[in-house]
This record gives C-alpha cells, structure tokens and sequence, in this order.
C-alpha cells in the first residue's frame, strides 16, 4: 500500500507524514512546481513535482495509484477517479469519499459552478477548523490501520 496526497493545498501533510511514516507506509506527495521546497523529507516520504496546469496533480495520481492504496484530496473528480480505480479516499476535513456520496458531491460542485457562470454568488468552503484537523488525524489514523 502506498499514500498518495494531492498535496498543493493540503493542509494535514503533516499528519499524513508523521502517522504513515510510523505505520511504514510509503507517502508520495504530488504537488505543482510553483510550491517548489528545498525542505528535507523524512524517510518514506516522497515528493514528486508536476506542471502547473490544471489537474496535472490529480493526472499524475491516478497514473501511479494502483487498487488498495489510499488517496487524500479534496478534489472531488480526483476522488471519483480513484474510487473507481479501488483506491480508498479521504477528505482532509475528516470523511471518506465513498461510492455512496461521490455522486451528490460532484451534483452539488456541477450546480455551484452552473450558479456562478449564470453570475450568481455561492458559498466558498467553510474555514478548515482544529476540529477538522483532529477529526482527519483519528479517521486517517483508523485507515491506516485497517488496511
């Protein structure tokens, strides 16, 4: 099993890091080049950098994941893809995207952008909270487990 992150705007890389490492599974974060950092990462932890483009991140996932691994993003056409590649799929705001609710998500993301191109205003996403943060580590942490 490998960890795959869609890692530009990821903000629990941290804990996907620290508790995988710990659980020795190999983490793999890809991000655009335009968050390009000289930092060090530990020990199993890889980066892999791709174009700035449009979805170049989320192409790039779905070419290396392979059935039973587990993705984290928020993008919700990114979590329909690896879903039906058998990936497990979580959200950084602590829920898993499942075949259940993949369906209403991406209904609900269709009727926001239809809104906003007929020039209407919606609502951005609610501010990513501590409860957030804590509520992805215990989820993450009982995934990882499982698998």
């Amino acid at each position: 099993m490998k960890i795959y992150v869609d890692a530009d705007a990821c903000p629990v890389k941290d804990i996907i890091i620290s508790e995988g490492t710990k659980a020795h599974i190999p983490v793999i974060l890809v991000t655009s080049f335009s968050h390009f950092s000289t930092t060090e990462q530990p020990s199993g932890v890889e980066t892999i950098y791709v174009d700035s483009g449009a979805d170049a991140a989320d192409y790039r996932i779905m070419k290396l994941a392979e059935k039973g691994n587990l993705i984290i993003t928020q993008d919700y056409g990114l979590a329909s893809l690896g879903l039906a590649k058998g990936c497990t799929v979580l959200h950084h705001k602590g829920f898993i995207y499942t075949n259940e609710n993949i369906d209403q998500l991406l209904q609900t993301r269709y009727l926001s952008a239809m809104a906003r191109k007929g020039g209407k205003r919606t609502k951005g996403p609610k501010p990513f909270t501590s409860e957030d943060r804590e509520k992805f580590r215990e989820l993450f942490k009982e995934v990882i487990s499982e698998l």
